[in-house]
This record gives C-alpha cells, structure tokens and sequence, in this order.
C-alpha cells in the first residue's frame, strides 16, 4: 500500500537504514531518501524511480528485485547508502555543506565498508560533495579511500533526460570492476 499524504509529511527528515554487507562489490550512493522512502523504509522507493529496473537491466542482478527486497542486495555483493540521510521531497532542498558533510561521513563509511566501487547516483549532488565542480558521468580518477568510484545519472523520475536504458548501461559499466 502506498503511503498517504499524512505519511510522507510525517517522512519529512527521517532516515532509513543503510544496507550494507562484508565484502561488497559495488556501494550504491544515492543522494538523500524522498519522503517517499523514508515513509517506506526502502532505498529507492518512489514510483518512477528507475534504479531497481537498471540494476536488473544491468546484469548485476538476475532479476527484477522491489525496493522492498533490498534485504537481498549483499548476497549479490551490493549495497545502499546515501550522502545525505535525511529525507526531503527534493534533492534541491539540500544545502551545500548538509552534502560536503555527507561526502566526509561516505568517506568514512567507505574506509570501514572497504568495497571495491563506490557508485555515486547523482552527479550534481557528487560535484558538491566532494568539491569536484567539472566531474561528469562515468569513472573518476580520484578514490575515496582507495576505493574506485564510479559516478552514475540520478535514477529518479524528475532526471528525465537520462532514460532508463542509458543508466542501466552505465552500471553495466560497472560490471567489470566488481569481477
């Protein structure tokens, strides 16, 4: 059941859980929950957001999971985290320190989760964060922590210039880093 109106105010600043596992692959990073996830507890949740069909479309996993299955991500070595843990109805509500903030507590997260990519979903949010004003789609030279990071397009519904087979073909890109 989606939530009601009531629920997704009520979602307003709240944070859901990172899911995580040892031994990771690649650690999605999406910018902030929408109220959308907050009020349901699962990454990537609202309707028309297009992560869960690229990730399948992707080949990183074998078949289409709901958000309500990310439970399952860590046994196909991946992972969910954000930049920012506080839900918001826009991304755009976020300030510039909240997000250069949230790319030093990913920094620290990804030294203690140590895995192989780090893929940053939103690359505007990703300039912010890590003070990299010219980074486009794709690989980065720079690490964080040593960890190769990827940055892929914003899977929301609001990033409609990016079309879902284009994502889905820039994590397939991530596929051989991840072997």
């Amino acid at each position: 059941m989606a939530p009601t109106k009531a629920d997704l105010e009520a979602a307003r600043n709240a944070t859901i859980e990172d899911v995580l596992g040892s031994g990771l692959d690649v650690l999605f990073c999406g910018i902030n929950p929408s109220l959308y996830s907050a009020a349901t507890g699962h990454h990537f949740a609202r309707p028309g957001n297009r992560f869960w069909p690229a990730l399948h479309l992707s080949g990183l996993v074998p078949r289409r999971l709901a958000p309500s299955e990310q439970h399952l991500l860590p046994s196909y070595g991946l992972g969910i985290t954000n930049i920012v843990a506080r839900a918001t109805a826009r991304a755009d509500e976020l300030t510039p320190d909240e997000l250069r903030e949230g790319g030093a507590r990913l920094a620290r997260l990804v030294a203690e989760v140590r895995p192989r990519v780090l893929a940053v979903a939103g690359v505007s949010a990703y300039r912010v964060a890590f003070a990299r004003p010219a980074a486009r789609v794709g690989p980065q030279e720079e690490t964080v922590g040593g960890t190769a990071l990827w940055v892929l397009p914003n899977p929301s519904g609001l990033n409609a210039h990016w079309r879902l087979e284009a994502i889905a073909a820039e994590m397939t890109r991530l596929r051989p880093l991840n072997a």
